[in-house]
């Protein structure tokens, strides 16, 4: 099995964050514990953190996720190619949701399947190796830009900072 660098699991059950451990060391060089998300930016910052397991909930008797999801923008704000899988025993779709529209790159809930979180991991960690094609970059980059100014090339080709002109000869190329 390809063993990853290191990964951070963030929660506040002690009996968790073990049992992680234990089921992260085969795939992982270290597993860095904290019960809490107070020093997880320190702990990013000083560690060569490849992932982070973050749990949603961290106030007792509060089960929005709202917690879950102020940790991961402040993470996404200092480390924004850091990819943060998020978990939570109290799961629905629209919080699935949120946390994925706010930069989460996946969401288990708990308890979890082990295989299933393994393979949830690898998928991230293998998508964060992939590397895109510097054109297949610009081509998405042009589509967003002409699809928010509606398909104005003047405004989009202003937006991106070249001539209508040379954007027109790039939409070209795409067609």
């Amino acid at each position: 099995m390809i063993k990853y660098g290191t990964i951070l699991a963030v929660d506040d059950n002690a009996a968790l964050l073990t049992a992680l451990k234990y089921c992260l060391t085969d795939m992982f060089e270290k597993v860095i514990t904290l019960p809490s998300p107070d020093d997880a930016l320190k702990i990013i910052a000083q560690e060569d953190v490849d992932l982070v397991l973050l749990d949603m909930n961290f106030t007792l008797g509060v089960n929005t996720g709202q917690d879950g999801l102020f940790w991961l923008k402040a993470i996404r704000r200092r480390h924004p190619d850091l990819p943060v899988v998020l978990m939570t025993a109290y799961a629905d779709v629209s919080l699935a949701v949120r946390g994925l529209k706010s930069g989460a790159a996946d969401f288990i809930t708990k308890p979890w399947d082990n295989d299933d979180l393994l393979d949830k991991l690898k998928a991230v960690m293998e998508a964060d190796n992939e590397v895109a094609t510097l054109d297949s970059v610009e081509t998405e980059h042009i589509r967003k830009a002409i699809d928010k100014c509606k398909g104005n090339m003047k405004l989009a080709a202003e937006m991106l900072g070249i001539t209508r002109q040379t954007l027109y000869n790039k939409v070209k190329k795409l067609e």
